[in-house]
């Protein structure tokens, strides 16, 4: 018995000593527990914040582009990620994982859901996926043998992509090029390498990734994936044609009806921008043959209706085919939307009347996008713009803006709105003045007869009103919605906000209830508060005005009717009579009329117009000042773009003005040496006449000499000589004043500057005396002579401050303040280095 225990003790201890061979975890039921542990986790955390974004996703039909692929093709291709039983599928040789619907033009990824913790669904979904590796991966001699580690890794570098960490995504890539390079989907991580290097912006590599992969065998959910990615990539670069080309391979490769009408819509986006109006109109009606939902229906036939080739297309076929849908069914509903699209249609078939009123009746019909009936109205607007009509298309720009949702758009019509409110303040401060003038020319007699016809107007006209008022409120029954203070129904106590009905009966008081109610409400806020946005402390915030309110204010109109409205007297009192006020209306209204000439050309470029009203302004005898400047205005705005039309201003400005920069300008505009004032010699100037007007003399006078001395070509050199001279008299005496005014007056003697010089010199040449004082204007000693007191006066300052600010002429567009031209410098006599040496030789003597 001792015997047979001792061998089989023997036995068992040879065994337990025996080497074995290590066992992998790569079995089945290591990949089995691999995908129902953690991974699974993972792509259900990476699924929910699909779905999330699936919610939330919206098309932006504003944008340049649409995305082919949305977030809820994500949600559905991903959560096929990894389906199927882990059982009977132990390769990992799965479909594609499906790419990032964010990597499109369409804005970027939507902001990540979090959880209760605080963590986003995409961080818990890279976190998981990372646990997954850390405890299942099987890395034996360089060579990954768990084949679901592909499945975690490309979860990982998705999940990381959608968070905007393309650098770590691909980090997660390269693990499975350098350990699983002959996998069977390697691929789809190939393709989804060069997606993320098309969201680096790095597209020279991404182009050569996805041209290599063409060449290889790839899957057809392969191909329908490299063929959306690559076609966005080269629209990203810019490479429109190509992208195009691109587009038509995506959507034969791509069988899903939702995908492929994208696609052709996108096709037909570039192909409109590219100027091929036929070829994108058949790809928006591609894409609207396979649209996927009511709204992309609606908005594919304003892209139909936009690319209308009047050449190629039957005008009243379109126009009855949308007329036919706008009645059917839901379609009723976006009737403003329709009738848009019927407006776009008249508009490229050259039927102007019918297009106006058509983007009219979009306005008045109920609004379903409120961005559509903005551009109704912005498309009126152009109409009247494109007459020269600026005031009517601002007010047409008004009322988009108050509607409109797309922020770019928005900017464009802000920044063109702001132009038209500036122009028309010149504009009706022009008609204001005019009419005055005009009425001080009649005798009183003549004012007295005027005012009694625009009263018997005005009578009429309100009588009139007052007929319709009384009609309206008898058409509509008793409970008109009008509550003013002259209706008959003010004192009703009906309808008033918080009149809620307590009784429990069912005629209902309460304020919202009585649909009249909300029209008359918003009529009464706008007169009480104007237009006002949507925003936090409105009452405090600007009032945005309108270029009605502008018209009314310039114009004087207030909407309480005085008293007086109907005595003559109450109007001919109000015209001047003085001499000097009548000269002041005449000088305001040239002056706006300058401003005007010049604001046609800067803000619209309307050359002809800008000419027209500056030569007006010529005809209208202003004074010398004023005519030079809308003279060379003139001269810069046509002397290249309209030749012929410059001449009549060089010939006036030669012979009215010929000593002046302005006359050396126009004889040879083109001359590169000709002297131009830039913004930092202006900034420097008008930091100098600070300090001048603060008293801080030797300050300002450093910084002269040394805005000089680094800008010795620039226009502003007389101005700033002429400021030192000014410091020199009230720090200095008056002799050094007169040794710099006649330096200025040697060198600069045809300029505004030179003849100030002048004018100053034989005023201060009268009494000569020498005086000293310090940086401060104060007496170095009590012996000394007064200091200079006639010399400048505030009046001499304060044009020296105004013409500081007045831009340099140039070749080229000036700008609205460009006023005054820039001395051509003649170097002769004693320079100014001379100058300023006998200056300080004269200060040390003293």
């Amino acid at each position: 018995m001792r015997k047979f225990a001792f061998i089989i003790l023997s036995i068992f201890v040879v065994v337990g000593c025996t080497p074995r061979k290590k066992k992998t975890k790569s079995g089945p039921m290591n990949r089995f527990s691999t995908y129902y542990n953690t991974m699974f986790n993972s792509k259900e955390a990476f699924n929910t914040e699909m779905q999330n974004r699936t919610k939330s996703f919206k098309d932006n039909f504003y944008e340049a582009y649409i995305p082919i692929l949305t977030t809820e093709d994500v949600a559905t291709e991903v959560s096929n990620f990894g389906a199927g039983n882990p059982m009977t599928n132990m390769s990992g040789n799965k479909g594609p994982a499906s790419p990032n619907a964010n990597s499109t033009m369409g804005g970027g990824p939507s902001r990540p859901s979090t959880s209760g913790k605080g963590a986003s669904i995409l961080q818990i979904a890279e976190a998981k996926a990372l646990k997954t590796i850390s405890k299942n991966s099987v890395l034996v001699n360089g060579v990954e043998k768990n084949s679901y580690m592909f499945d975690a890794y490309m979860l990982l570098a998705k999940s990381r992509m959608y968070q905007g960490k393309n650098h770590e995504a691909l980090d997660a890539l390269n693990y499975i090029f350098n350990n699983m390079p002959k996998h069977k989907r390697i691929n789809t991580a190939r393709i989804y390498q060069a997606e993320i290097y098309a969201k680096l912006k790095d597209y020279q590599k991404a182009d050569r990734l996805f041209v290599e992969l063409k060449d290889e065998k790839l899957n057809k959910e392969e191909k329908r994936t490299l063929s959306i990615f690559y076609s966005e990539m080269l629209l990203k670069w810019g490479k429109k044609n190509d992208a195009v080309t691109e587009l038509e391979e995506a959507f034969e490769y791509n069988k899903v009806r939702k995908t492929r009408s994208r696609i052709a819509y996108l096709r037909g986006q570039i192909l409109a921008e590219l100027g091929k109006k036929q070829e994108a109109r058949e790809s928006f009606t591609t894409a609207y043959k396979y649209a996927y939902d009511f709204e992309f229906e609606v908005k594919t036939q304003i892209q139909i209706a936009k690319t209308f080739d009047n050449t190629n297309d039957n005008y009243d076929e379109a126009l009855a085919y949308l007329e036919k849908i706008a009645k059917k069914g839901t379609y009723a509903s976006r009737k403003n939307e329709l009738y848009y699209a019927m407006g776009l249609l008249a508009l490229n078939a050259k039927q102007d009347k019918d297009a106006d009123s058509l983007f009219r009746k979009s306005i008045s019909a109920k609004v379903s996008d409120p961005q559509i009936r903005g551009l109704a109205f912005s498309e009126i607007g152009k109409k009247y713009f494109a007459q020269d009509d600026y005031l009517t298309a601002g007010a047409y720009y008004d009322s988009a803006l108050a509607v409109m949702t797309y922020a770019p758009e928005k900017a464009r019509l802000t920044e063109l709105t702001t132009n038209i409110k500036k122009l028309s303040k010149n504009y009706y401060l022009i008609k204001k003045n005019d009419s005055i003038l005009a009425l001080t020319k009649m005798s009183k007699e003549q004012q007295e007869a005027y005012f009694a016809k625009h009263i018997d107007k005005l009578k009429a006209k309100e009588a009139a009103e007052e007929i319709e008022r009384k009609r309206v409120e008898r058409s509509k029954g008793f409970d008109t919605g009008d509550y003013n203070a002259n209706s008959m129904f003010a004192n009703s106590g009906a309808g008033t906000f918080g009149d809620i009905n307590m009784a429990g009966d069912n005629k209902s008081t309460f304020y919202f209830a009585n649909t009249n109610n909300i029209p008359r409400g918003e009529t009464n806020f706008k007169q009480i508060w104007g237009n006002r946005t949507l925003a936090d402390n409105w009452r405090y915030s600007a009032k945005s005005q309108t270029i009605e309110d502008l018209k009314n204010e310039a114009l004087g109109v207030t909407t309480a009717p005085d008293p007086r409205r109907f005595e003559p007297s109450f109007y001919t009192e109000k015209i001047p009579s003085n001499s000097s006020d009548i000269a002041k209306l005449k000088k305001d209204r040239d002056t706006a009329s300058l401003g005007l000439g010049i604001m046609f050309e800067n803000f619209f470029s309307n050359s002809k117009l800008a000419t027209k009203t500056l030569y007006d302004l010529v005809d209208g005898q202003p004074d010398e000042d004023t005519e030079l400047k809308a003279l060379y205005q003139a001269f810069v705005i046509n002397y290249e773009k309209n030749p012929g039309a410059e001449e009549r201003a060089k010939t006036m400005i030669l012979e009215k003005y010929p000593y002046t920069s302005y006359a050396e300008f126009v004889k040879n505009p083109r001359d590169k040496n000709f002297n131009k004032s830039s913004e930092d010699v202006q900034k420097k100037y008008e930091e100098a006449y600070k300090l001048y007007d603060e008293g801080k003399y030797q300050a300002s006078s450093e910084l002269i000499l040394k805005t000089i001395d680094e800008n010795k070509k620039d226009a502003l050199v007389p101005k700033l000589y002429l400021l030192n001279a000014y410091n020199a008299g009230k720090s200095a005496g008056k002799e050094i004043m007169i040794l710099q005014l006649e330096q200025i007056v040697l060198n600069y003697a045809n300029t505004m500057e030179g003849d100030k010089a002048k004018q100053l010199l034989k005023y201060l040449k009268s009494d000569i005396k020498l005086e000293m004082t310090d940086g401060e204007g104060k007496k170095i000693a009590p012996t000394e002579p007064q200091k200079v007191n006639n010399a400048p006066n505030p009046d001499e300052e304060k044009s020296i401050k105004m013409r500081s600010i007045e831009a340099t002429p140039r070749p080229g567009r000036p700008g609205i303040n460009q006023t005054e031209g820039p001395p051509k410098p003649k170097m002769q006599a004693i320079s100014p280095d001379a100058a300023d040496a006998s200056i300080q030789q004269l200060k040390s003597e003293k």
